[in-house]
Order: C-alpha cells, then sequence, then structure tokens
C-alpha cells in the first residue's frame, strides 16, 4: 500500500467486472480512496473488450487499468497468468476474485499467501474445508477475506434483518424464493464453465436467497435437497439450468429456492427475483415479501437498446447497480452494488493501517461478529449448504443432513 491508497488487481475481467467490480472501483478511485487498478484475465481479448467498453468509459473519462495480458495472441489461453501478477503486488493490497466458482480458492489462497486482502465474489468456495482453510490463513496473517454477497447491501434485506432481530416478524417458518437469469446467458462465457460437473443454478444463483435468510434471521440451514435438470448449452456442453431446492433451517424451517438461465430475453428487467417468508408470532402472522424484480419503474424506448438481453420496453432496476449524472465530469455509479464493493474495500482500508498483528486480528474478530459483511468465519454454512446440494444434485434430489461441529 502507497500512501494509503491500494493498488486493486481484479483477477477476471467477464460480465460481473463490467457490470460492477470495475466501475465501482473506478468511483472508488475517483474518490481518491484507491490508487492503481489492474485487470488480469486469461485471455489478451478479454481485457481489451473491458478496456473498450464504451458506457464505462463515458462514465469514467480518463480512467484506464493495466491489463494482463498485455500483448501476444488475443486468443491464447494463459490461465496461470494471475500467480506471476499477484505475486509482482507489493503486500498488503487488494486482490479482488472475479473468476468462476472452481478457481476461487486457487486465486485466493494465492493473493494470502502474498499478504494482500480479499475480496471476493460470491459463493466463496465450493467446499467448507477450503473455507475454513481461508479463515484461518487470512486470520494468521491480519488480512480481510469480504465475500461480496451484494444483496446483503439492498436496503430491503437491511430493513428486514433489523425489523426481524428486534421482534417485528415473529419466527420464520415457511418461505419462497426464486431468480432466474436472462436466457442470453446461455451463449456467454457460463457455458464453458457452469457444467454439469462444476456448478448448477442454484449453488451459482440461489446462493443469495440462502445467504440472505440466515442474514436476516440468524438461523442456520441443517438440510437440504436440490433437483436439477440436464440443459445443453449452445456449445453443447450440459449444465443444470434449472433448479429447484429445498432447504431445511434450524428452527425446522423451510425456504424452497428455485433458479435457471431461463427468463426469456424479450421479457423486460434484466432477471425476475424475489422472496416471501412467512413467519409466525404468540398468536398472530407475519410476512415479509420482497418483489426484487419491480422496481417500480417502467420504460418504453423510441429504439431498442444495444446489448445482450435488452428490451424496448423495459423494467430497469434503480436498486442494484446504475449511473446518474451529478453534474461532474462522467456519470456516479450507484445502488447496492457499489455500496457492497465500497464496504468491503473500506474493511480492507480499516484492517490494512492497523498494527500491529494482534490490533488486525482484533478488527477482523469485530467485523465477523457484526455480521454485515460476508466472511469466512460468519457465513460458512454457505458452503456448507453448497457441498450438501451437489451431493443432492448428483444424486436425483435426495436430501443431505448439514451437521454442525
Amino acid at each position: 500500500m502507497t500512501a494509503n491508497k491500494p493498488q486493486v488487481t481484479v483477477i477476471g475481467g467477464g460480465m460481473i467486472t463490467h457490470d460492477q467490480i470495475l466501475p465501482s472501483l473506478y468511483q472508488l478511485q475517483r474518490l481518491g480512496r484507491i490508487g492503481d487498478i489492474v485487470v488480469s484475465a486469461s485471455r489478451r481479448r478479454t481485457v481489451e473488450t473491458l478496456a473498450q467498453a464504451k458506457d464505462i468509459a463515458h462514465a469514467f473519462p480518463g480512467h484506464s487499468f493495466r491489463a494482463f495480458p498485455e500483448s501476444g495472441n488475443p486468443d491464447k489461453p494463459q490461465p496461470e497468468l494471475y500467480r506471476s501478477v499477484i505475486e509482482r503486488m507489493p503486500a498488503g493490497n487488494i486482490v479482488v476474485a472475479a473468476v468462476p466458482d472452481q478457481l476461487h480458492y486457487d486465486v485466493i489462497m494465492t493473493a494470502l499467501r502474498h499478504n494482500q486482502h480479499v475480496c471476493a465474489v460470491k459463493p466463496l468456495v465450493l467446499q467448507h474445508k477450503h473455507a475454513v482453510e481461508i479463515e484461518r490463513e487470512a486470520f494468521s496473517r491480519g488480512l480481510v477475506v469480504g465475500v461480496e454477497y451484494h444483496k446483503r447491501f439492498d436496503d430491503r434485506s437491511l430493513m428486514a434483518r433489523r425489523k426481524y432481530r428486534e421482534g417485528w416478524f415473529g419466527e420464520f417458518r415457511l418461505g419462497t424464493a426464486r431468480l432466474f437469469e436472462k436466457w442470453y446467458y446461455r451463449h456467454s462465457n457460463f457455458q464453458n464453465w457452469m457444467t454439469a460437473e462444476n456448478s448448477d443454478a442454484f449453488t451459482y444463483i440461489g446462493c443469495h436467497y440462502v445467504d440472505l435468510v440466515h442474514f436476516i434471521t440468524g438461523l442456520l440451514p441443517t438440510a437440504v435437497s436440490v433437483y436439477g435438470i440436464r440443459d445443453s448449452f449452445p456449445n453443447g456442453k450440459e449444465g443444470f439450468l434449472w433448479t429447484d431446492a429445498r432447504v431445511v433451517w434450524s428452527n425446522g424451517a423451510c425456504l424452497n429456492v428455485q433458479d435457471g438461465l431461463s427468463f426469456p430475453d424479450a421479457a423486460p428487467g434484466t432477471n425476475t427475483q424475489g422472496m416471501m417468508l412467512y413467519c409466525s408470532g404468540a398468536d398472530t402472522g407475519a410476512l415479509i415479501e420482497h418483489h426484487d424484480q419491480y422496481r417500480g419503474v417502467k420504460y418504453s424506448y423510441v429504439r431498442q437498446p444495444e446489448g445482450a438481453g435488452t428490451t424496448i420496453y423495459a423494467e430497469p432496476s434503480p436498486d442494484y447497480f446504475h449511473y446518474q449524472d451529478h453534474g461532474g465530469p462522467g456519470l456516479i455509479p450507484v445502488g447496492y452494488g457499489f455500496r457492497s464493493i465500497d464496504h468491503i474495500v473500506g474493511n480492507c482500508l480499516r484492517v490494512a493501517t492497523a498494527e500491529p498483528l494482534t490490533a488486525r486480528q482484533k478488527l477482523l474478530r469485530e467485523i465477523d461478529a457484526l455480521g454485515i459483511m460476508a466472511t469466512p468465519a460468519n457465513s460458512n454454512y454457505n458452503e456448507l449448504v453448497i457441498e450438501a446440494g451437489r451431493q443432492s444434485i448428483l444424486n436425483g434430489g435426495r436430501e443431505v443432513t448439514i451437521k454442525y461441529e
């Protein structure tokens, strides 16, 4: 870290980096909170496309990142390049892991072993033992690992968490949740990694709502069953592109979660999603209902917007992430997507400036206990659910029990 402005290195230059991570980091750079930004991908073409993104360039004139690979065949894969990129970083900076799920563990552990704080897109990893190993490695070095479950920073989630924990809803008993991404995801790089042997729609998408139920209620999942329907990507590879999950909680409550890459491209909105939790009090019922796909905004344009999955009649989200004109040069990113990155980077900065190691470790335990930012210590129930879910989906949907030591 130089002059309290850390270098941030993003490993992965795909959709989430374009849509949320890079513009959030550019805004933090604009505010003087971070320094240089590096983006490393396995192919040169990925970082070239990201650097040429018109919407980001319009929002952040004059901002740029250093790209790896720096030159060469744009389509030649260099899957191990991230290791040398991280090795060159001075200690005490920040690595953002924005790669496919099955690659998270190696990227995160490489960053920690080179004394870098970490922001990881969700889910953290696919195995509970790896989450425990990451927790121990990070704590021993006094390093932050923040898991970017951005739905935690949606005002709806924070409102429900506070009210639930104050007793306004009684006890959660039964619920449903859904999140279906648009069909065009099947034509993206998802078809190369979200295949049946690696992941599924529940692991990648449904983890949001499993995390939210704990975030709101404090309950822990105790059993999982996931029924998956195999379908073919355009390249012929198979994935569990439709999933139906049943999660039982520590008080006997049950949550049903349906996910898929199947929301019609012609439908308005970027996806369809929502959650309904039914609760019970002493002699009355209560509920928490979030219709997350209806944001109170409906537009009908005079021409078709550019981009996959866009529609001439649209229901855009003003809450997750969008740009606003505040009168200065460029545009300002707002929404809970930005707030999530801002919060994690803020915790990295706070811990990085503490000395000695015991002071950093004290701050890490405080962050864990607050439970607002997901960490390996306070959210590894998610990895237990993922492991149980993968066992279940590969065995026809049989229930798998989760046991806590």
